[in-house]
């Protein structure tokens, strides 16, 4: 097994074995190697920390790290850094490859300087390499709420103390920017998608919860989704918004809003604690500005 810097002659084996690694693993497809693609020019990218992992030759995995902030309280902004994706050739998971290179990584980012990392992602997995909940240590996730003990929204001192001498008794982090490169040019990011292999996209159990992105409704099973122009499964919007390519209502959001609030009986048999419709209502004027129809 060797560990070494990532070299532009691997780029396109390197994004194909993310995307191999990530295919429908948390929604259906994956955007990570996009994200990758694009990842390389930002200037929040850290060369020193592009490594891959070689068996017999292969490339087998892959990480990299990214400058990041927190915001305190006052609204100051302070350095801090995340990483991922992480990538594993699928051949190779659950072989303890991924904790190997992520220990090598996480002890090559210490000795930069990198004193504290936020990131999102399974505690199960992550804490054997020294993660915890963020907040545990009062930093908190911006998408939650403040109080929240977020069970995916991990950290942790690489350099022990480093919260407190850099004066940060509370703070909250929120992803950088280059992570949502996919959603922000969705056309350039089909564009690239097709230079690869064709796969199958698919919903399946395990993967984060996917809504549609015009009225809210969880899509759980493929027969959820609308369809494109061509007649393939949109992923995106459900079969009562969207089919053959278009929209079946020509609305704005409140008026979908509206709408959607004829069904609270319905979703009250889902909640733990019922919702009046004026509360769903609210819920969802701040919901539905977040999905892909209404985004501005």
């Amino acid at each position: 097994m060797n560990i070494r810097l990532e070299q532009p002659e691997d780029y396109r084996e390197v994004e194909n074995l993310t995307r191999e690694s990530f295919w429908n693993v948390y929604r259906p497809g994956c955007t990570e190697h996009y994200v990758l693609n694009q990842y390389r020019s930002n200037p929040d990218f850290i060369p020193e920390l592009d490594l891959v992992m070689e068996e017999d030759g292969r490339i087998i995995g892959h990480i990299m790290f990214s400058r990041a902030e927190l915001v305190l309280d006052d609204g100051t902004h302070c350095p801090s850094w995340t990483f991922g994706p992480i990538s594993i050739h699928p051949d190779y998971k659950l072989q303890g490859y991924g904790l190997k290179l992520l220990n090598y990584a996480l002890d090559k980012a210490r000795e930069l300087g990198i004193g504290f990392l936020c990131m999102e992602g399974n505690i199960d997995f992550y804490r054997h390499a020294g993660f915890d909940l963020a907040s545990k240590l009062k930093i908190h996730y911006h998408a939650e709420p403040r109080d929240a003990e977020v069970p995916y929204f991990l950290a942790q001192e690489l350099i022990p103390g480093w919260l407190e001498r850099n004066g940060i008794t509370e703070a909250t982090y929120g992803p950088p920017k280059g992570y949502f490169v996919a959603d922000e040019n969705p056309e350039a990011f089909e564009a690239y998608e097709a230079t690869f292999p064709e796969k199958v996209k698919t919903l399946q159990p395990g993967q984060l919860p996917q809504f549609c992105q015009s009225c809210g409704m969880p899509l759980t099973k493929n027969e959820d989704c609308g369809t494109n122009a061509d007649g393939s499964t949109n992923f995106d919007y459900c079969q009562y918004c969207y089919k053959d390519g278009k929209f079946l209502q020509d609305c704005t959001m409140d008026e979908m809003i509206e709408h959607c609030a004829q069904f609270i009986d319905e979703v009250n048999k889902q909640m733990l604690k019922p919702m009046t419709r004026d509360e769903y209502v609210q819920m969802m004027q701040g919901f539905f500005p977040m999905l892909k129809r209404w985004k501005k």
